[in-house]
């Protein structure tokens, strides 16, 4: 990390997390930012994602770009991929502020954004007016008031689907409510079949992901990989942020929402470890949760990851962070002497 990137994100942690969050977006807007310059990427890096090609196997979590304002300069910052949204199909402001908070001791985040957007037309705009160096998804999901929440999703991915080279299923925030209802086996088989019945009456196919919580059971997420496989998804996001609190403390330990960061890993991984065992490759996993270095990173593609999102270690590591991750993992690949495909679910079986 640069003294610039440094002083720039001491002086975004003296103001209000939001306020910062914002300010870094105009930032990126202005050119103000420093960038790699584009993926960073070699012949070990590059990997398939459901029919994608990637530079390289490090997304762009879902919630910082919400409303699709900065793709261009976000592609330009090493990544791999990128994931904007989560759009609902009408716009809305999410939940009273302050709704998040910076746990900075663990290294982690709670928010209940609600999700705040400018809604999936707008969304959708700026989606196919972008100008990016890598594939784009859209998170979709459903507004607060709405009286059908599973038809959301497909209604999302009608108005903005065909400008994403994406999508993913958000049935996992934790700050709407009941949302995560939906991924319950009846109702998660319900809601994708409406949302593949809308992919299918596209121009185009689009992959579909879904992404899960990391609090479910075991049961539970051997049901999700059952409904997952049936659904002929593309692929399962693992995870979203927890509700759990388990040794977290500080002012904002009690803050209700969605705990992202360092704190989240283990729990995470394991999710995703188990994943990869019940389905044994009939899908790709991405692999969220607790990623800020490149030990974090191997383990989570040896638990099954076929590549990983990160999101919350930027507040605390700059926009730097996906490129020295992708060199440091492209080092490390060659020293082993091994591929990204062999290093997949590698130790699955270790973190379940």
């Amino acid at each position: 990390m640069s003294i610039r990137e440094k002083l720039g994100l001491k002086a975004l942690h003296r103001l209000d997390p939001e306020r910062a969050h914002d300010l870094s977006i105009m930032a990126l807007e202005r050119g103000l930012v420093p960038l790699h310059g584009g993926p960073v990427t070699s012949d070990r890096l590059q990997v398939e994602l459901a029919g994608m090609p990637l530079a390289n196997p490090i997304g762009l979590a879902a919630g910082y770009d919400k409303n699709a304002r900065v793709i261009g300069p976000l592609s330009r910052a090493g990544f791999g991929f990128l994931e904007v949204g989560a759009a609902t199909p009408r716009p809305q402001p999410g939940n009273p502020k302050p709704r998040l908070f910076r746990l900075t001791a663990e290294q982690a985040i709670i928010n209940r954004f609600g999700f705040n957007n400018d809604g999936a037309a707008v969304i959708g705009q700026r989606m196919a007016a972008r100008n990016a160096a890598v594939p784009v998804g859209l998170n979709l999901g459903a507004n607060k008031d709405s009286a059908d929440r599973a038809e959301d999703f497909a209604r999302v991915l009608q108005i903005a689907g065909s400008s994403a080279d994406f999508a993913t299923v958000n049935v996992s925030s934790p700050n709407t409510e009941k949302l995560r209802d939906l991924q319950g086996g009846d109702a998660l088989a319900a809601l994708l079949a409406r949302v593949m019945s809308a992919r299918d009456a596209m121009d185009r196919r689009v992959p579909i992901f879904v992404k899960i919580a990391p609090d479910l059971t075991d049961a539970e997420v051997i049901q999700i990989a059952s409904v997952a496989r049936e659904a002929q998804l593309d692929g399962i996001i693992a995870t979203n942020t927890t509700l759990s609190r388990d040794g977290i403390g500080g002012p904002h330990a009690g803050q209700a929402g969605g705990l992202s960061g360092r704190p989240l890993f283990q729990r995470s991984t394991r999710v995703l470890a188990l994943l990869h065992r019940e389905l044994q490759g009939a899908m790709p996993l991405i692999g969220v949760g607790g990623v800020s270095d490149i030990g974090t990173l191997w383990r989570k593609l040896q638990a099954g990851a076929s590549v990983v999102q990160i999101y919350s270690a930027m507040i605390y590591q700059g926009l730097s962070l996906p490129a020295r991750l992708a060199e440091q993992l492209d080092d490390r690949l060659a020293r082993e002497r091994i591929s990204l495909p062999e290093l997949t679910g590698s130790r699955g079986r270790d973190l379940i």
